[in-house]
């Protein structure tokens, strides 16, 4: 089973390049070729799955399961995703590794521009929306002729109160004050089971 791994921006083309993939291998090769993609495995809004990272890692794991059912050693399957994250990407490679068969990755480079218009002409509920991560905000974007908003930016970082801190960003308490005397009994313990172990057997 070759692979073909499609990567790009959200209304790059990626879905339009693979189905022309797809018409080409037919048309020319006598392989079967599979579209593993979002439409047939994402049963929900795309902006609902890609809006929240746990659905979109369980939307990846379905993909990659999908590609790992379709393994063989003669079918072509193009896979038709974001795939954006080099670990999963990786992921990917491995499968192909494991089947001992060939890869490629297609990139779909197009301009933030140009993916913008092609998503405003798509349906409403076919679009991508702008989503940001609660860490990214408040975000200022800065084209080069830009003046800076000063004012904004200084009220982001004077007037906002501090995120919370989560389990994640606490420092973990520091040992305790008896933490040589612990360790040396503890050491010592060893050494004693180690003597007795001489002692015995030797």
């Amino acid at each position: 089973m070759p692979l073909i791994v499609m990567c790009g921006f959200p209304s790059s083309g990626k879905t339009r390049r693979a189905h022309e993939m797809r018409d080409y291998f037919e048309k020319n090769t006598d392989r079967k070729v599979h579209v593993v993609g979002d439409d047939a495995t994402v049963c929900l809004e795309k902006n609902i799955v890609y809006g929240e990272s746990q659905r979109e890692k369980n939307v990846r794991g379905s993909l990659k399961a999908e590609v790992e059912r379709k393994i063989n050693t003669e079918d072509i399957v193009i896979v038709d995703s974001l795939n954006y994250i080099k670990g999963y990407r990786y992921e990917l490679f491995c499968l192909i590794k494991h089947a001992q068969t060939p890869h490629c990755l297609v990139y779909c480079l197009t301009s933030a521009e140009v993916s913008s218009a092609w998503n405003s002409s798509r349906e409403p509920e076919d679009q991508y929306t702008q989503a940001m991560n609660r860490w990214d905000s408040p975000l200022f974007t800065i084209q080069q002729e830009d003046t800076l908003p000063f004012e904004g930016i200084s009220d982001a970082v004077f007037k906002r109160k501090a995120p919370p801190p989560n389990q994640s960003t606490l420092s973990q308490p520091l040992s305790s004050t008896n933490f040589l005397y612990e360790l040396d009994k503890v050491t010592q313990d060893v050494l004693m089971v180690g003597f007795d172990f001489i002692v015995i057997y030797c």
